[in-house]
């Protein structure tokens, strides 16, 4: 299956902050990041300074302001603190998939053009997404440069150790939204770039007898994209929603999952880089051993659930294969922003519905620990 608006995959995730060389030194000592650009004084560039980090398929830009004037990167920080921006698509045809978005109802945010140097050119155009974050529409092949134009080598270096963790590409986004929006921005994207609607969990779905909350995933035809969108759900206290909200003074990016071949040695090496994921109880893997011993051998879990355990990764069995997942706690000073780290087996697609009892609980916990739930 093909999807219309020509989407092939997603491209970068370009994120604004307080410290862009701080943030940086964290990505690459805690994720393994490499960077692979640099944008700044030494290139020309005088207000802002941004990161190009990759890893396989994984493409991240850390941007921050160098002038209080400097007003879109210095306004959304002190607004939100730091977080995700803009998150792109790769597309076939960049003005054919922007006019079709806006005249389907997307709003415009920047208007189709190319960015041109002496390694060729990029395409790219944007749309608004939640409050403050855009969806680039973009093309580079091309460009034969350091991802964009205005980009060159790192003129410095972070002589770092630190575990190689072997993350390959994005897996999927989600965003969380106020309550009565979920819907608005689903159908957004299923009006204005041709999505389908692909999981909706209602009342009772997602919650614990504290919070609960409302999801549905929105998906190209092909799978190529998947999003999953968030709104609070009425419960006894604040839900993890809710606090996004109010802590990031608005809608926006609340995680970003990431795909590897193997999680159990990705998120070892994550945390000897210093990664701090979510605590997960005991019990929960006396259960999970249980329901694996009970399947069928050759439906049952190939990794060594001891290590699962001792990692404490997550698992969901499905029709189609299972998967594994693990949460990362808030990668700021804000509980606003987290990764997932996730892996998908024999043809899995879902999101982890049989973990979220658990997720919502370790969540909680954290919330409890701030005084926030």
């Amino acid at each position: 299956m093909t999807n219309t608006m020509g989407i092939t995959g997603y491209d970068f995730v370009e994120f604004y902050v307080g410290s862009a060389k701080m943030v940086t030194y964290w990505f690459v000592k805690a994720m393994g990041m490499n960077i692979a650009g640099y944008m700044g004084p030494e290139t020309g560039v005088r207000d802002r300074v941004s990161y190009y980090l990759t890893q396989n398929d994984l493409k991240f830009v850390i941007t921050s302001a160098l002038k209080p004037s400097t007003y879109e990167v210095a306004s959304f920080v002190t607004t939100h603190g730091d977080g995700v921006k803009r998150w792109a698509m790769k597309v076939e045809d960049v003005q054919k998939a922007f006019k079709k978005a806006v005249k389907n109802g997307a709003i415009p945010i920047t208007l189709p053009h190319k960015l041109e140097d002496e390694k060729g050119f990029i395409e790219e155009a944007g749309i608004k997404l939640y409050d403050d974050t855009e969806i680039v529409f973009i093309n580079d092949s091309k460009y034969k440069g350091i991802f964009r134009p205005g980009f060159r080598a790192y003129p410095g270096g972070f002589e770092i150790r630190r575990e190689q963790p072997g993350l390959l590409k994005i897996d999927h986004i989600v965003g969380n939204a106020r309550v009565n929006e979920m819907e608005q921005w689903a159908e957004y994207f299923i009006k204005t770039m041709d999505f389908e609607e692909m999981l909706y969990f209602g009342p009772g779905d997602i919650s614990t007898k504290y919070s609960a909350l409302l999801s549905k995933v929105v998906r190209t035809s092909d799978y190529t994209i998947r999003n999953p969108i968030n709104e609070p759900y009425e419960g006894l206290k604040m839900s993890q929603i809710e606090e996004y909200i109010k802590e990031y003074n608005g809608t926006g990016t609340q995680h970003i999952a990431i795909a590897t071949g193997d999680i159990i040695s990705s998120v070892r090496s994550l945390r000897e880089n210093g990664m701090e994921f979510l605590d997960v109880p005991g019990n929960y893997y006396d259960e999970l051993k249980k329901k694996n011993a009970a399947l069928k051998e050759d439906e049952r879990i190939a990794e060594d659930l001891d290590q699962v355990r001792e990692l404490g990764i997550l698992v969901d069995m499905e029709s189609t294969g299972y998967l594994l997942q693990l949460f990362t706690k808030p990668t700021g000073d804000r509980p606003t922003f987290f990764f997932e780290v996730i892996q998908r087996r024999r043809g899995a697609k879902g999101f982890g519905h049989g973990n979220f009892q658990a997720l919502f609980e370790a969540i909680e916990r954290e919330q409890a620990r701030r005084g926030n739930l």
